[in-house]
């Protein structure tokens, strides 16, 4: 994936939903419950970019693997 300079190997939450396309409420959400790559500086998610870019590709080959099975 393309390193884009507006984003920053380390985000908040705001910057990851702004990244992913997702509301921040979204975001907190996920990290609270472990669905995406997430850790915490005090009360306060932050958001690894290698980490969330290794999990998006997880997510497509997930998915590329399951319409394969069904097709």
């Amino acid at each position: 994936m393309k390193k884009d300079k507006k984003y920053k190997e380390i985000m908040t939450a705001k910057e990851l939903a702004d990244y992913l396309k997702l509301h921040p409420f979204t975001i907190h959400k996920y990290a609270r419950e472990g669905k995406i790559p997430a850790f915490k500086i005090g009360a306060d998610w932050r958001f690894h970019r290698r980490y969330i870019e290794q999990w998006i590709r997880q997510k497509i080959n997930y998915n590329i693997t399951k319409k394969k099975k069904i097709f």
